[in-house]
């Protein structure tokens, strides 16, 4: 029996998810969650075999969560839904050691076929998520200009983000600069809306 963890935010997408990995013989929902951080000290608790989370959630988002999990228990392997067809959302998952990632509108033989696989240490990547991201740029900005931009996303001014990260004013509005040139953008704004859609934001 393969055990499974199940993080989605919708309570009618999660049960719908559990009602069909529960028509499978070989695979058991053991645990149910709907935010991001609440993965890890859930998993840590029920020791799943596959963590099939959606990539948007609150707390956390799902690709952070599985890089958490990754690290604290790698004998579960994780599967990301998404409804974001992005490729830079998927170098982010496999950045984050992801062993499948599928897209929320996969049948459910897809589905159960994936969790079987990557329980058996194998991947499961939806092929035309896979060749969309051979062919995408990766991203050009360093890891804090990226922290940088994420904050300013969720409408954060350069004080707060500098209160936030322990920098100066002086210094966030460098990394502001630099992030809007590297990405060739109007302003921040235009910034933000470039990462989001080459998905290096989610």
């Amino acid at each position: 029996m393969i055990r499974i963890l199940l993080a989605e935010d919708m309570e009618m997408v999660r049960g719908a998810l559990v009602a069909l990995l529960g028509l499978e013989d070989d695979l058991e929902v053991v645990a149910e969650v709907e935010r991001g951080d609440e993965i890890l000290p859930e998993a840590l608790k029920v020791r799943p075999d596959v963590a099939i989370i959606d990539i948007g959630l609150p707390g956390i988002d799902g690709i952070k969560a599985a890089a958490l999990l990754a690290e604290e228990l790698p004998g579960c392997r994780t599967l990301i839904l998404t409804s974001l067809s992005r490729p830079g959302v998927l170098r982010r998952a496999l950045d984050a050691k992801v062993a499948g990632f599928l897209p929320k509108d996969a049948s459910p033989q897809d589905l159960a076929e994936a969790v079987r696989r990557i329980a058996a240490g194998h991947r499961a990547i939806d092929p035309q998520l896979a060749l969309a991201a051979w062919d995408s740029a990766e991203s050009p900005l360093t890891e804090r200009e990226m922290e940088v931009l994420r904050l300013t996303a969720e409408g954060d001014e350069a004080p707060e983000i500098a209160a936030r990260l322990h920098l100066s004013t002086g210094t966030v509005r460098n990394y502001l600069t630099s992030v809007v040139t590297k990405l060739n953008a109007r302003n921040r704004v235009d910034a933000v809306r470039i990462a989001h859609e080459s998905g290096w934001l989610v």
